[in-house]
């Protein structure tokens, strides 16, 4: 939730002093809040969306492609918005397993070379497992990662 307002925090606030301090000091109707407040949320969404996935919705919808970008529906592009990101945390969570897989083949290997084979090989790979996150300093290498994806 933190790196979000870290990565989110520019564009929140630009959000705010858009459209929500004008409704405050009663310069705008919520209507003309609501849409200048959506446009820097737009403009991040837009940035970070695949557009295999901006075309699945535009499909699945059955509306006519925009002119522009900036004329996208948010009816489709929030979901093409949370695809992407959902397509990213897998890749991410996909990239994690595997130094673990290896750790767990490695050792797998080890033990039933020395013939121990009723010693489940996680019971021994787990330390292994820590040691090899800590080392490499694992949770700045994936907050640093996440952050620079979005070109933080």
């Amino acid at each position: 939730m933190f790196l979000t307002a870290f990565v989110m925090g520019p564009v929140l606030q630009k959000s705010y002093d858009e459209g929500v301090r004008p409704l405050i000091e009663n310069q705008v109707t919520v209507e003309e809040a609501l849409t200048r407040a959506a446009v820097p949320l737009r403009g991040f969404m837009q940035k970070n969306v695949r557009e295999k996935d901006l075309k699945l919705f535009l499909d699945l919808s059955g509306e006519a492609p925009p002119a522009t970008p900036d004329e996208m529906s948010l009816r489709i592009l929030v979901p093409a918005f949370m695809i992407s990101e959902l397509k990213r945390a897998f890749e991410i969570g996909f990239l994690l397993f595997l130094p673990f897989l290896i750790i767990d083949l490695v050792v797998a290997s080890v033990l039933m070379s020395m013939g121990m084979m009723m010693l489940p090989p996680s019971t021994i790979s787990l330390p292994f497992k820590l040691i090899f996150f800590v080392l490499v300093d694992g949770w700045s290498l994936v907050a640093g990662s996440l952050v620079q994806s979005y070109g933080g």
